[in-house]
């Protein structure tokens, strides 16, 4: 939120359902400053209301529940004027030859779901998209991040051993191990194609016409900067 506010010149409203996230994020805006610009708050994106320009929902959909999907995009849709611009980030899994086959819970994706993530579920990116195109988007870049993921994890599992001490007397050895054991593993996971990260951006269609994104990729790569010179 704010290196958006800070790039781009956006109004930024982002909420979450954990309250150390509120704090660190409440107290980042106050010391840049960015109070009137950026607000944080603690609360279901159910009960958020009003109209945004675009919507970025970043490593929440592994939380929604499949099941909850068709809900998950009506809000969002709801949120959105013709033309808004929802990005949506998850991590997901490959699909399977089978409905019944990919509904198989794996040793280790139950061990996720008690100790990790509770209630998290993956989607398959197919599936995905086809529910975000029967709930009102369009579809214009859907990319793959699993790579540079994988990079990151491993790089924080590397960095939470490098504060094993720390991390012990924060939370406790067998919390530090379990989640010391999820880094190292997810990033073994999307190294080897086991699971991935897209990273999808849509817009609400709510009328014919031209979808008033840009005809190439050019302008997710240009700085802030570049654009600015160029206007």
């Amino acid at each position: 939120m704010c290196h958006a506010v800070k790039h781009y010149g956006v109004e930024a409203h982002g909420v979450t359902l954990s309250q150390s996230q509120v704090d660190f994020a409440q107290q980042r805006i106050r010391t840049l400053g960015f109070e009137g610009r950026a607000k944080v708050e603690l609360k279901d994106y159910n009960d958020v209301e009003g109209q945004y320009d675009k919507v970025a929902s970043i490593g929440m959909i592994e939380h929604v529940g499949i099941a909850n999907m068709p809900n998950y995009f009506r809000k969002i849709n709801s949120l959105l004027p013709d033309r808004g611009i929802f990005l949506n980030q998850g991590i997901t899994r490959p699909a399977k030859k089978s409905r019944r086959g990919f509904k198989r819970i794996r040793p280790e994706q139950r061990v996720l779901r008690k100790y990790i993530f509770p209630g998290g579920e993956l989607d398959h990116i197919g599936h995905t998209i086809d529910m975000m195109g029967t709930h009102g988007f369009r579809v214009h870049d859907v990319e793959g991040w699993r790579d540079h993921y994988a990079l990151t994890c491993r790089l924080w599992c590397q960095q939470l051993w490098e504060n094993r001490d720390e991390a012990t007397r924060l939370v406790g050895r067998e919390r530090f191990r379990l989640w010391l054991a999820y880094l190292g593993g997810v990033s073994l996971s999307l190294g080897d194609g086991t699971a991935c990260l897209f990273q999808t951006v849509t817009t609400k269609h709510a009328s014919k016409g031209h979808s008033r994104v840009p005809p190439t990729r050019r302008h997710l790569y240009e700085s802030a900067a570049a654009r600015q010179a160029a206007a």
